[in-house]
């Protein structure tokens, strides 16, 4: 499991024997453990890092674990507190209890006694992050044009974003051109507490070098030729939200330490301004480049790089997720000739599912979009493909290695591929229709054929999906 998909535990308490104590339970639970010796350093932990569980004494040296308890759960109100005690204030920690505590645990404790504690706690920050993943997997389809697909790569992307839409902590996000990274930006924004707060979406890579500062920061009247007025830069109009800095490797090495002094600080100096001006605004990058490289040959700077690399967005290329694009084909299908249920031959769908994608579902959108409006509306067939994708078909089906491929990704091994992506959803949505359908990204009639296709019958909501004799099933096809 990724780093950044661990079940995060902070532990708080002033004996360091007892931290290191409660961060080896935690570890050999798997989980991604840190510590702090008062409640002041872990609230100050929580401005970079989004704890999933919080461990902390009763008694600190300033701050009670209460008032900790109290304002943890104001800035995170997802997050597991739980409380340790000695046993003349069992009762404080009762009431701690009644102000949002999961639980307490009387010192000194038993080693096991502690572990089956963070497991249970563990286990309904789970449920309750699973729970909203479906919720949120129907919610940011509708209204930000969907993050279609259900293969593990997808799907772990996805609990990123619920993971991360409440929390202010930087986020950069690394993928391919064309994979849908603005999209994820907007997802973690606009589905979290900060929706209704700015959202400024920043193209670095085309931003004029000699107007990236005055457009950042903004600029004085009379700072420079044709500045008749004086104007707010991209931060201040991002104050109270998100700024998204779209291929933030393409930055100049100047205005990347103007940059860093802004994060650091939370203030910019408009251009022609002796004034700086407070901004609050979470920091979300985004890079098709290694940024790791890139510091590394001195053409990114390793501060800034740090500070924007809290946690990281791997988006997958479509090569790294390809049992994701009959789905994908289909939501587009959908979007672009809508209710008029155009089919797709094994032979096209072949071609596509070969084809390397070198612009990602970007490109893959435009392919179908190209296909429906040429097209009879009927059909989409490999004659209707654009011919880099015929001809790396052709080119497939005459070698020898990939000759091999091709048969297996035969008309029944397309059937097969989709049947069970319609399941494997199904078992997320818990047998729903209506879910599985949005998390699918296909119409409600798209669906219902494909279930009678492929024989799959739904119980109930608790139950799942059942199949009938699904092995005869994929041979009849």
């Amino acid at each position: 499991m990724s780093d950044d998909l661990k079940i995060r535990l902070l532990i708080v308490d002033d004996e360091q024997s007892i931290r290191r104590l409660c961060m080896t339970i935690g570890q050999t639970l798997g989980f991604t453990c840190s510590e702090a010796e008062s409640a002041e350093a872990a609230l100050a932990k929580l401005d970079t890092a989004t704890p999933d569980l919080i461990l902390t004494d009763l008694k600190l040296p300033s701050l009670s674990g209460v008032e900790l308890l109290r304002q943890a759960r104001a800035i995170l109100p997802r997050t597991e507190v739980a409380i340790m005690t000695g046993h003349g204030s069992i009762e404080s920690a009762v009431d701690a209890m009644k102000i949002g505590a999961y639980d307490y645990i009387e010192k000194p404790f038993r080693v096991e006694k502690l572990r089956l504690l963070l497991q249970r706690m563990a286990e309904k920050v789970r449920l309750v992050a699973e729970n909203q993943f479906l919720r949120e997997r129907v919610n940011t389809e509708e209204s930000l044009g969907g993050i279609v697909g259900a293969s593990a790569k997808i799907q772990d992307v996805l609990r990123m974003i619920s993971r991360l839409q409440d929390s202010r902590t930087p986020v950069l996000i690394f993928g391919e051109s064309g994979t849908g990274k603005e999209l994820v930006a907007r997802a973690i924004h606009f589905r979290g507490s900060l929706a209704q707060t700015p959202f400024v979406a920043v193209d670095c890579g085309s931003l004029v070098p000699t107007l990236m500062e005055s457009e950042l920061f903004g600029y004085e009247k009379g700072a420079f030729t044709g500045a008749i007025k004086s104007k707010a830069g991209l931060f201040q109009a991002a104050n109270g939200g998100t700024i998204f800095l779209d291929e933030i490797g393409e930055l100049p090495l100047e205005m990347q330490a103007k940059l860093l002094r802004v994060l650091q600080e939370k203030e910019v100096r408009p251009v022609g301004s002796n004034d700086r001006v407070s901004t609050d605004v979470r920091v979300i990058a985004a890079t098709n480049r290694d940024l790791e490289a890139a510091y590394r040959d001195g053409t990114f700077r390793k501060d800034l790089y740090f500070r924007l690399n809290v946690v990281t967005v791997h988006i997958p290329s479509l090569r790294e997720r390809r049992s994701d694009i009959p789905m994908l084909v289909h939501h587009f299908l959908d979007r672009y000739a809508p209710g008029e249920n155009v089919q797709v031959t094994s032979a096209a769908m072949k071609s596509l599912l070969q084809y390397d994608w070198p612009g990602n579902v970007r490109e893959l959108e435009n392919c179908v979009a190209r296909a429906v409006t040429l097209g009879d509306h009927l059909t989409i067939d490999s004659g209707d493909l654009p011919p880099a994708i015929r001809s790396e078909q052709a080119s497939a089906d005459g070698s020898g290695a990939a000759a091999s491929d091709a048969a297996a990704l035969s008309t029944m091994a397309l059937a097969e591929m989709e049947r069970m992506t319609i399941l494997r959803v199904f078992e997320q949505a818990r047998g729903d229709k209506a879910l599985a359908g949005k998390m699918l990204g296909i119409s409600r009639a798209t669906l219902y054929r494909k279930l009678k296709r492929y024989n799959i019958g739904v119980k109930s909501a608790s139950e799942g999906p059942a199949v009938a004799n699904p092995a005869s099933q994929a041979a009849s096809h």
